[in-house]
């Protein structure tokens, strides 16, 4: 069954590191700066929940593309995400539980 979150589908914490070990999704965290140099998922971009532009994102509109802000009450990732689909993204998912979820989950981060 898959969940969704304003209109996008969700992804677990533990099917996007199987993805990002696979290198098959392009991961975009839409935290503040600070927060992202702190701990963020590996591999992660990090880009203005707002302002950030298409060419931050895959020139390939079929890439998967997963977006996750602090956590499941924040909505700045689905907001993102729903930008991102309206621009011709078909493959855009959010990790809704967030970087506390992915931390919660024992996953590997980085930061700086």
């Amino acid at each position: 069954m898959i969940a969704f979150l304003m209109g996008i589908p969700t992804i677990a914490p533990d099917a996007l590191r199987r993805m990002i070990e696979q290198r098959a999704v392009t991961v975009i965290d839409v935290n503040a700066r600070e927060r992202w140099a702190e701990a963020h998922v590996p591999t992660a971009r990090n880009v203005d929940p707002v302002t950030w532009r298409e060419q931050e994102l895959p020139a390939d509109k079929d890439a998967m593309v997963v977006f996750y802000c602090s956590g499941p009450l924040c909505r700045k990732a689905p907001n993102a995400a729903r930008r991102a689909a309206q621009l011709g993204y078909r493959n855009v998912k959010v990790m809704s539980a967030g970087i506390s979820g992915w931390v919660g989950a024992g996953l590997p981060i980085e930061n700086g």
